[in-house]
């Protein structure tokens, strides 16, 4: 994975927490969050795997 689609990545997490700190239905806020922990860790794991090859 190149560092502009790991850039891509973290802008679309950014953009993500955002959202879910301005919305006022909870179950939204909460989904959203788990949302962004999954895109977290595919980031983690994008990252370790362009660090190894």
């Amino acid at each position: 994975m190149t560092n502009r689609q790991l850039r891509g990545q973290e802008v679309q997490i950014a953009h993500y927490q955002l959202l879910s700190r301005e919305l006022t239905d909870p179950l939204a806020a909460c989904l959203l969050r788990v949302i962004v922990e999954e895109l977290e860790a595919d980031l983690r794991r994008d990252r370790d795997k362009s660090c190894s090859e």
